[in-house]
């Protein structure tokens, strides 16, 4: 590998991928740009049905028919200093890139093995097709090091799929993806279906290789509160098109995404006063039928008419803390922008991160009751006249209160979310 970290390695520009032709099109990705740096772990999150996969497999060329890639550039930065279209890149040349360069675990990559053949003659059969040359001694103790480099004795490589666990059957095809070294590992929900040991496992794991190889992780995944402890940075998908990039740290604390918000409410912390909680009300919409202007606003609880009519582009944010864009008109600067989405960066002390949380509550709650958008200026949220300190406080008391009301004793020894954080391995770039 060669180059330095934080140096762009894989470039996407408005990239769109549909499946089908015609009226009645599924359009799953639109105009999607995103950059992947060296040595960082970018977090793709989303829904199901956002897009996320179709995203990683467009990039990839690996959309398989009816998929079809209708526009963008995709520039991949290979370890000889060059710059490759990968748009534009016949089979051989993306042959040469694949496995070596960028590589993929792909969605229950753990039932993609072979059933009738062994662990052993899969890992060296990735050897073998990218390195002709290496004698079958060679590909042997390579592939026993791979099991190793994972937690799996190599003993193992005897073994038939159906002889290992599900989180080993992982761990084979995170060291298959890692066989060649490569510049990027694309995963796609690579621990949806382990339970939360194993999952952990994995993750630690994942972090020491990371740091001792140096590679690129774009992961993909529809659990923003996995993304939040593992990732550097964060981009969120809807219906197809990338709502909000941030550090993970920064759109924890202060998100600028209805949407963003709304998935951040969607899971109960560990610390401080239990809240009350509810989904993002309503569906996603039909890619086929795109509902115009802002595909969230049939949903967002701070809808304005503008937002019924025009898209919001993805745009970069003003203000202290690292870049960070979000597609929002609600931070177009023409009007102040709710309260629970305009908290400061960096925030600190566990009011201020609270205050997200309680405040998504009750607008998801007064939107799924059809009373329509909370009262604000220029038709924002709940609030939205208020600073962030009277949020958070305002936000605190409601939940203290209802916690209370409710039969259950007022908690009220919070601890700074950070320290779960802190506490838990991460994937994280080290400064």
């Amino acid at each position: 590998m060669t180059g330095r970290r934080g140096e762009p390695l894989l470039e996407v520009r408005g990239l769109c991928a549909d499946y089908g032709a015609g009226p009645g099109a599924v359009h799953a990705v639109r105009d999607a740009d995103l950059t992947l740096h060296r040595g960082e772990v970018l977090g793709l999150a989303g829904e199901s049905g956002s897009g996320k996969s179709t995203f990683a497999y467009a990039i990839t060329r690996l959309l398989r028919a009816p998929g079809i890639i209708t526009a963008g550039d995709v520039r991949f930065h290979t370890a000889s200093g060059q710059v490759a279209d990968l748009l534009a890149a016949n089979e051989a040349q993306l042959r040469v890139l694949r496995w070596s360069q960028i590589s993929v675990v792909m969605q229950s990559a753990m039932n993609a093995l072979n059933p009738v053949f062994t662990i052993g003659a899969q890992l060296t059969d990735v050897l073998e097709a990218h390195q002709p040359g290496m004698s079958k001694k060679a590909q042997r103790d390579r592939a026993a090091e791979l099991l190793t480099m994972v937690g799996i004795t190599a003993d193992r490589l005897g073994s038939y799929p159906h002889e290992l666990s599900g989180g080993m059957r992982q761990r084979v095809m995170i060291a298959m993806a890692l066989a060649l070294e490569p510049d990027v590992v694309i995963m796609d929900e690579p621990t949806t279906a382990l339970d939360v040991v194993t999952q952990r496992e994995i993750l630690e794991e994942l972090a020491e290789l990371r740091d001792r190889l140096g590679f690129a992780i774009l992961f993909i995944t529809h659990d923003l509160s996995l993304l939040i402890e593992i990732a550097d940075s964060i981009a969120v998908m809807y219906a197809g098109r990338l709502v909000e990039r941030a550090t993970a740290a920064a759109l924890f604390r202060a998100p600028r995404h209805p949407y963003s918000l709304g998935l951040l409410s969607s899971f109960p912390s560990l610390h401080g006063p239990r809240q009350h909680l509810t989904g993002i009300p309503g569906s996603p919409p039909d890619l086929r039928d795109l509902p115009q202007g802002c595909v969230f606003h049939p949903r967002c609880p701070y809808v304005m008419d503008r937002c019924r009519t025009d898209s919001p582009p993805l745009a970069d944010l003003s203000g202290n803390g690292p870049p960070r864009q979000a597609a929002c008109w609600l931070h177009d600067g023409q009007q102040e922008p709710p309260a629970p989405l305009a908290l400061p960066w960096p925030a600190t002390g566990t009011a201020a991160v609270a205050a997200p949380m309680a405040a998504a509550g009750s607008a998801w709650t007064a939107a799924a009751q059809g009373t329509g958008p909370a009262a604000g200026p220029a038709g924002a949220g709940p609030a939205a006249g208020a600073g962030p300190a009277e949020t958070a406080a305002a936000a605190s008391h409601t939940a203290v209160v209802s916690h209370t009301e409710a039969g259950r004793p007022d908690e009220t020894n919070h601890t700074d979310e950070t320290d779960q954080a802190d506490a838990a391995p991460s994937l994280r770039s080290t400064p």
